[in-house]
């Protein structure tokens, strides 16, 4: 076991930094090690050389943290592994248990050390294990033993466990969504750590909602879901140092499933009088948290009149069925098929996920016309074939650093790209899947956003972040067709989440103990 050094005023503390970020969608295709290592997969010197980057890989939380510590104070970063990918399937356990055993290895290489951070999602499940982030932190804590401080980030969406609360000292959720608060919940922990180093002793405490509010619900801009966030920030006081309420990851579909309330306090009482107040706030919120979206057939009347009307403010549409940023393959074609057959002009849709399509339209070059064909290969529900007359417009190597939202600044890769134009719509086609984070997704190919009369976006919510320049909300349209990532709720068939859960069961009644 690696113990603490005492702190004093001529020692330098060592901070191991890492993690593991993955959303694991129940019903999507496992998450494999070729899909980390096409986004984030750094291990030691690797890892510290991308934090030195002025457009890192890494997820901003690690960048936040880097920062804030090197604001207050002298450090030592000692580099660990993180593994990061959008959200995907349930990861492979062979791929997991690696990422384990690395972990493990690289912080019995370490020698002593005075705290840890970790940059975690959250809301992963592994084809075995039904908690790989309570797992990584039992880890690190067989390790280091109890004495070493351990804090760590996580995604709003995260599905939190008991066990994660009780192996890590502090956890800090995002605030916002979009996530552009990722740096500054990095930095949190760093002032957090700061404190602990000092002596400061903090006290957890937890409460898991029986609630999954739906995907579209949980901006934080305002509504509900920005309500219950305020609510919790009221409380913070010399005692109370951090409230994060995770609304889960509706889509998980695990034991874990629910809306969390963490709160930690330098008092344990009052930890938990706030939890069990704030939760108690959320819970008579939950009948705010709805959907409401927009038909296909109408949806598609509206791209058309924009093409035909350039009177008509411009439109962005988004596919939040599927959704690459919570597990949706980023290639169903229904919103495509649709605008393709009423012939709407004016009109870019991406970035859609299609590797061999993006290969072929790069054997063939810049203006070559062929029949453009896609999901040939693809066997996952709701990836639906579709094929049309396509022209190659623009090719890529899909690199790109972005520019708005919460790719700001950060170092992408969408693998060989290409602009299939099929009719009057353009498709950005890649290989390396992405949710619509950024302008960049189709402006590296030339394409001018202001030009154009209608946008789709392969998001949730995230893009809100990144097109706001471009479309108000009263121009978002929430487009209702099927996929991976609905937020019917009613539609999914779920297996594992625990019943009875509003809203699946809207009568039930529940109260924090």
């Amino acid at each position: 076991m690696i113990r603490s050094k005492p702190i004093t005023s001529r020692h330098t503390p060592r901070i191991a930094v890492g993690g593991f970020m993955l959303e694991s969608n129940g019903h999507a295709p496992v998450s494999t090690r070729e899909e980390f290592a096409a986004n984030v997969l750094l291990e030691g010197k690797d890892l510290l050389a991308d934090l030195a980057q002025s457009n890192p890989r890494s997820p901003t939380t690690l960048t936040g943290f880097a920062a804030e510590m090197n604001a207050t104070g002298d450090w030592e970063c000692v580099p660990l592994i993180m593994a990061a990918v959008g959200a995907s399937g349930p990861v492979d356990q062979t791929f997991f248990d690696w990422v384990v055993e690395r972990l493990r290895t690289h912080l019995k290489a370490a020698g002593p050390l005075d705290g840890i951070f970790l940059s975690q999602h959250g809301a992963a499940t592994a084809t075995g294990d039904i908690d790989p982030d309570a797992t990584i932190f039992r880890a690190v804590r067989e390790i280091v033993g109890p004495n070493v401080p351990v804090v760590a980030t996580l995604d709003l969406h995260a599905n939190v466990s008991a066990d994660m609360v009780k192996l890590a000292d502090i956890l800090v959720a995002y605030r916002c969504n979009p996530h552009t608060d990722m740096p500054d919940r990095g930095a949190d922990c760093a002032r957090h750590l700061r404190a602990m180093l000092g002596g400061m002793r903090p006290h957890a405490a937890f409460v898991k909602l029986p609630f999954i509010p739906p995907s579209t619900s949980q901006n934080t801009k305002s509504g509900p879901y920005a309500d219950v966030i305020a609510y919790g920030q009221s409380k913070l006081d010399n005692e109370v140092i951090d409230v994060s309420v995770s609304s889960g990851f509706s889509l998980g579909d695990t034991p874990k499933n629910g809306m969390s309330v963490i709160v930690t306090a330098t008092n344990g009482e009052r930890a938990k009088a706030v939890a069990r107040d704030v939760a108690t706030f959320a819970w008579s919120q939950r009948k705010r948290f709805t959907t409401n979206l927009t038909p296909l057939a109408e949806a598609t009347q509206m791209a058309l009149a924009c093409g035909q009307d350039p009177s008509r403010p411009a439109l962005l549409f988004a596919d939040v069925a599927d959704n690459p940023g919570g597990g949706g393959r980023g290639n169903t074609t229904y919103i495509l098929s649709a605008f393709h057959k009423a012939g709407v002009t004016g009109c870019a849709i991406g970035p859609v996920f299609d590797p061999e399509l993006a290969a072929e339209a790069h054997r063939l070059g810049i203006g070559a016309t062929f029949q453009a064909r896609f999901n040939r290969s693809e066997t996952t529900t709701f990836s639906e074939p579709f094929s049309a007359q396509g022209k190659v417009i623009a090719l890529s190597d899909g690199k790109f650093v972005g520019r708005r939202g919460m790719a700001a600044g950060r170092s992408m890769d969408m693998g060989p790209a290409a602009i299939v134009a099929v009719g009057g719509i353009q498709v950005v086609v890649t290989t390396i899947r992405h949710q619509a984070l950024d302008p960049m997704f189709f402006e590296t190919f030339g394409i001018e956003i202001p030009k154009l009369r209608s946008l789709v976006v392969k998001s949730r919510g995230h893009f809100r972040a990144g097109f706001d320049e471009f479309f108000p909300d009263d121009c978002i349209i929430e487009v209702d067709v099927p996929g991976l990532t609905t937020p019917v709720l009613q539609n999914v068939p779920w297996r594992q989440v625990p019943r009875p859960i509003y809203p699946l069961d809207p009568d039930m009644e529940w109260a924090p103990n």
